[in-house]
């Protein structure tokens, strides 16, 4: 089943189950599905929509969620936190399982050394690797100061 009609009916259930929080979060999610839907109809690169720009968008929002989140929680504002961390959990419901930290680090390791990367200007070459291969599972925020770090080990 397609991205878009899987959040279309978990929208349809939100409303037979009257969850504020989903509705208005599901709501958000199909409006900048429909902007993307214009974005790419209009201009040269005229395409459909598919999954994978779905997928794109839903990061974006899951990083806007995790940014928000890290600054009510240095302001003490519990109530506001809550409310981005549940439209965090049902943004990333949508994508595969982000990898661990330790995972993560096994990951880059393994690259850095197969590529034979030995210094930051490797550093290119390692992220284009890693994107072609693990783009869904792994939080490129992350991995850039970690494959840096490992980069600057080795020089």
């Amino acid at each position: 089943m397609p991205l878009k009609d899987k959040i279309n009916n978990n929208y349809q259930n939100s409303l037979k189950s009257k969850d504020k929080t989903e509705i208005s979060t599901y709501r958000l999610i199909i409006s900048a599905i429909k902007d993307l839907d214009i974005a790419n109809r209009s201009g040269p690169n005229k395409k459909e929509t598919d999954d994978a720009d779905i997928k794109k968008l839903l990061k974006k929002m899951i990083k806007q969620r995790s940014e928000s989140i890290d600054i009510y929680k240095k302001n003490n504002r519990l109530d506001l936190q809550e409310i981005e961390q549940k439209e965090h959990n049902i943004l990333s419901s949508f994508l595969p399982k982000q990898l661990t930290d330790e995972e993560t680090k096994k990951i880059c390791t393994e690259v850095v050394s197969s590529i034979g990367a030995t210094s930051i200007k490797d550093m290119g070459k390692v992220m284009g690797e890693l994107k072609k291969k693990y783009s869904d599972s792994l939080d490129f925020a992350k991995v850039g100061a970690l494959v840096k770090e490992l980069l600057n080990k080795k020089s």
